[in-house]
C-alpha cells in the first residue's frame, strides 16, 4: 500500500507579498481554482493502492489545512504538527514511524505541497514504476527531464539502467553555474532534483538510523511523546528541538547504496518565484500573464497580479508587478528570486507585512482590517456557520459590534443574547465575551476597537473549542 506524505512546512518567501508566513503559497490558489496543497492531493486520485495521506505542517497552519482537505473531501490519516521547521529528513522520519502505526510497513510517496504537475497521467505511470522499485527496497527519487540549463535546481546524475524507466543514482550534484548546467543538458543523463521520493517506511528508517542515529532517535521520541489534539498529532516540543535539521538528500539519499531515479517529463514546476508563475501561466500575444483587474499598455513578457484593486501598467517589459491590499511588489523578472531579501528586511524592521495579510484566517473564519489610526481600529469579521470564537477578554481595548449579515449569539459578561442584521452591541474593556454564528449562512459584522493598545496579543482566552492558548 502507498501512503502519501505531504510536506507543507515551507514559507514561500520568494512569492511575497501574496505568500506570507501565516498563509504561504501552498495554502493559496496560484495556478488553478484549488490551492496548491489541494492540487497536490487531488492529482493522486486514481493511483492504485493509495491510502489516506499524512500531512506534515506548521502548527499555525493546522486549521487552514484541515479545512482545505475537508473542501476536497479528503480525510488525512494524520496531520502532524511541527513546532518549528527542521527540514525534510526529520519530517519524513516521523511520518514513517506514524505510517508504520497505521499500516504495518507501507510505501511512502513523499511530495512537497507546492509543486505544479501538468501531466497527471504520466505522473501516475511514474508512481507505479517507483512503487515497484520501492517494494524491492530501493529508495526512489523522481528526476525531472530538463528542458533548459537551469541553475536554480540541484541535479541527479543517473548511472546504470536497472529496468525500463529506472536507473541507479550515480550522484547528487549542487546547483551549477550556467556553463556547467549546459554541459549537464548536453550529456543527457542529468535530471533536475524534484524533491519527490518513494520508499518503504522501514527502509527509510533503517537508512536514517545507519547514517544519522541522533536524528532517528529524536524523530522516534518526538512522535512517541506526541499529544493528540482533535484531528492533529502535536509533536513533543522538547524532543523535537533536540533533532538535527537536514534534508532527505543530505541525510539519506546521498549516503545510501540503494538510491534509484525514475526520469519523468510531467510538466513539473516548483513555483519557486514569480518568474516561475510567468512560465506556467497563460500568456497573451505580447507574452504577458495577468491575474485580477489589470489593464496593460505597451508592455510585454511581464507578470501582473492584482489582488484587491485595479492595476494599470504602461511601457513595462520583463517585469513582475504584484498588488495586495497592503503591499505592492515591482521587480525585474530576472531578479524575482531576490524577493526573499525584501522579506528579510521587513522582518528585521518588525513589519507585519512579512508575516500576515490584511485579511487573516482563523479556524472560525476570517477578519480584515479596513481602517486604523491612533486609538482605534475597524475590522470586518466573518464567522463560519456553526463556528465560535473563544470566550475571552481584553485588558486594553473595548469593542463595538454591528451585525451586517446573519445571526449572532453574543456572550457579554453574564448576558447571552441574539443579534440580527442592523443590530449592535458594546463590549466593555475587561469584560468576558464570546461571538458565535448560530445561523446557516456566514455571519458578517463590523468591529470597531478603541483603546490604548490594539495588538492581537491582547487576548486572554478562558475557553476555546480549537485548543488555542492566549496568543
Amino acid at each position: 500500500m502507498i501512503i502519501p506524505v505531504i510536506l507543507s512546512g515551507g514559507s514561500g518567501t520568494r512569492l511575497w507579498p501574496l505568500s506570507r508566513a501565516l498563509r504561504p503559497k501552498q495554502l493559496l490558489s496560484m495556478t488553478s481554482n484549488y490551492t496548491m496543497i489541494q492540487d497536490t492531493v487531488s492529482r493522486l486520485s486514481g493511483v492504485e493502492e493509495l491510502l489516506d495521506p499524512i500531512v506534515v505542517c506548521n502548527e499555525e497552519h493546522r486549521f487552514t489545512i484541515a479545512e482545505q482537505m475537508r473542501e476536497i473531501h479528503v480525510s488525512p490519516s494524520s496531520i502532524i504538527l511541527e513546532p518549528f521547521g527542521k527540514n525534510t529528513a526529520p519530517a519524513v522520519a516521523i511520518s514513517a514511524f506514524k505510517a508504520q502505526q497505521l499500516n504495518d510497513d507501507p510505501v511512502l510517496l513523499v511530495l512537497p505541497a507546492d509543486h505544479v504537475i501538468e501531466n497527471t497521467q504520466a505522473f501516475h505511470t511514474a508512481i507505479q514504476v517507483g512503487y515497484k522499485a520501492a517494494l524491492e527496497n530501493k529508495l526512489v527519487t523522481f528526476g525531472i527531464v530538463p528542458h533548459a540549463p537551469e541553475t536554480g535546481y540541484g541535479y541527479i546524475k543517473s548511472g546504470d539502467k536497472v529496468e525500463v524507466d529506472l536507473y541507479e543514482v550515480n550522484s547528487f550534484v549542487e546547483k551549477p553555474d550556467a556553463v556547467t548546467a549546459q554541459s549537464y543538458l548536453d550529456e543527457g543523463n542529468y535530471y533536475w532534483n524534484s524533491g519527490m521520493f518513494m520508499f518503504k517506511a522501514s527502509k527509510y528508517l533503517d537508512e536514517l538510523k545507519s547514517h544519522n542515529t541522533e536524528m532517528y532517535e529524536c524523530s522516534k521520541n518526538s512522535l512517541g511523546s506526541a499529544a493528540t489534539d482533535m484531528d492533529f498529532t502535536r509533536l513533543d516540543r522538547e524532543e523535537f528541538e533536540k533533532c538535527p535539521s537536514d534534508s532527505i538528500d543530505y541525510a539519506v539519499m546521498e549516503k545510501t547504496q540503494n538510491a534509484a531515479v525514475v526520469p519523468v517529463d510531467i510538466g513539473w514546476n516548483d513555483i519557486g518565484s514569480w518568474s516561475a508563475l510567468w512560465d506556467v501561466g497563460d500568456s497573451d500575444e505580447a507574452g504577458n500573464v495577468v491575474h485580477g483587474d489589470v489593464v496593460l499598455h505597451d508592455s510585454s513578457n511581464s507578470y501582473v497580479h492584482s489582488d484587491s484593486r485595479l492595476v494599470t501598467v504602461v511601457g513595462l517589459n520583463d517585469h513582475v508587478v504584484v498588488e495586495t491590499a497592503d503591499a505592492v511588489l515591482v521587480a525585474h523578472r530576472d531578479k524575482s528570486q531576490n524577493v526573499k531579501d525584501i522579506v528579510e528586511q521587513l522582518k528585521l524592521a518588525n513589519r507585519d507585512e512579512a508575516i500576515i495579510h490584511n485579511k487573516a484566517y482563523r479556524p472560525w473564519g476570517a477578519y480584515e482590517c479596513i481602517d486604523h489610526d491612533s486609538g482605534f481600529q475597524v475590522k470586518r469579521i466573518t464567522v463560519n456557520p456553526g463556528a465560535s470564537l473563544s470566550l475571552q477578554l481584553h485588558h486594553h481595548r473595548a469593542e463595538h459590534w454591528i451585525v451586517v449579515k446573519g445571526t449572532a449569539r453574543v456572550t457579554c459578561g453574564e448576558k447571552v443574547f441574539l443579534m440580527a442584521e442592523n443590530e449592535s452591541t458594546y463590549i466593555p474593556l475587561g469584560e468576558k465575551h464570546r461571538l458565535e454564528n448560530v445561523g446557516k449562512i456566514p455571519l458578517e459584522l463590523i468591529e470597531v476597537q478603541t483603546g490604548s493598545y490594539l495588538g492581537e496579543d491582547d487576548i486572554v482566552r478562558f475557553d476555546d473549542v480549537y485548543g488555542r492558548d492566549s496568543k
